[in-house]
């Protein structure tokens, strides 16, 4: 399993948010280039950056996100924000080797697919779920269409990869919610990448474990800031080549 490091980017510096609340938020680092770098210096051979300005908004981190992919030298995966052809085609230009889409799937679906039909798979599906409900706009409202219905649709579209994400579960370090992991891999066969929960090594013990091995990678974001888990250290412990 890939374990792939995330930099939550709000204001140009690194944070985290817990059940992505803006208003419960944890600030680290000021520099989230010297932040990549050491997560490559760890291991990581891919990093998840999201704009949660964008995501919520309240503005954008295009110049940060530029320093990150001119920095770190592994591919980066990105989203949050990205609501036009032109938001997608800007992270690719600013360096980013996959973009993440998350409300364009649903509710721009023309536009989500014509940036599939040009990207091809470097694009990945962004599933934040409550429950059978996904969520859109910062995770603030629920989309029309359910979580179930709405994985098999993005796999009609050719997507390879979603971002699945309990949101009770991200940045509450309670772990991830392997069953319902284990059924959203189950529903297409794309592959998934879990995201939410991780507190300890035991908890990536369990994902893998409990899941499929079409959930083949992992986000972990606020364990490795408070140092509840070390990054080498999982590394070593659950990723095989994929």
């Amino acid at each position: 399993m890939l374990i792939v490091p995330a930099i939550d980017l709000r204001g140009g510096r690194c944070v985290r948010l817990v059940h992505g609340d803006p208003a419960r938020e944890t600030r680290y680092d000021g520099d989230p280039v010297a932040r990549a770098r050491a997560f490559v210096r760890a291991g990581a051979r891919r990093i998840h950056v999201v704009d949660l300005d964008g995501a919520l908004g309240t503005g954008e981190n295009l110049a940060a996100f530029r320093a990150i992919c001119a920095g770190a030298g592994v591919p980066i995966q990105t989203g949050g924000g990205i609501r036009s052809f032109e938001d997608a085609r800007a992270r690719f230009d600013a360096g980013a080797s996959f973009v993440v889409l998350g409300t364009l799937l649903a509710e721009q679906t023309h536009v989500a697919r014509e940036i599939v039909d040009v990207y091809g798979d470097r694009i990945i599906a962004g599933i934040d779920a409550r429950g059978e409900s996904v969520m859109i706009h910062g995770w603030q409202s629920a989309a029309p269409m359910p979580r179930d219905a709405f994985v098999r649709e993005i796999f009609s579209w050719g997507i390879p990869r979603i971002v699945y994400t309990e949101i009770a579960r991200d940045g509450a370090g309670t772990g991830f919610d392997v069953a319902a992991l284990a059924h959203v891999a189950g529903l297409a066969p794309l592959r998934v990448t879990a995201s939410g929960g991780a507190k300890t090594l035991d908890d990536l013990r369990a994902l893998v474990a409990g899941t499929p091995p079409n959930v083949d990678s992992a986000i972990v974001g606020r364990a490795l800031y408070e140092e509840t888990i070390d990054l080498a250290a999982a590394i070593a412990a659950v990723s095989v080549s994929t």
